[in-house]
């Protein structure tokens, strides 16, 4: 996936978001109903939904290089991440709830430290929820 469209209430709020994440905004303005950001090959959408009303439906994630950077800035610009945590199936990631309500994960994918069982395991966790 190369893209993920968000509904937002607000675009000139959403525009202040992504940046502090290093997303540049490539179209769009906070007047437009429509703007996209960019941060490498991924972009964020955002649409504007003045009726949106915020619920959860799942999280998007973004895979990073370098997890522990991305955390310290986002927590350095006032934002409230998780706290950083490692995951069985080999990753580094936090969790951030942006105003809007949609809940982004970036992960970084760690040296291959997983073991089959411990992958298996979490697979099997996530299908009895």
């Amino acid at each position: 996936m190369s893209a993920v469209t968000f509904a937002v209430r607000a675009m000139p709020a959403a525009l202040t978001f992504d940046p502090q994440l290093g997303f540049t905004l490539v179209y769009g303005s906070p007047q437009a109903r429509f703007s996209t950001l960019q941060a490498g090959k991924a972009c964020v959408n955002l649409t504007l939904a003045l009726n949106f009303t915020p619920t959860w439906r799942g999280r998007t994630m973004c895979r990073v290089d370098h997890v522990e950077p991305l955390y310290h800035t986002a927590v350095a610009h006032g934002l409230t991440p998780s706290a950083l945590q490692h995951g069985a199936w080999g990753e580094r990631y936090f969790h951030l709830t942006e105003p809007d309500g949609h809940e982004r994960s970036f992960a970084q994918l760690l040296p291959s430290t997983a073991t089959p069982v411990a992958v298996l395991s979490v697979k099997e966790k996530n299908n009895d929820l």
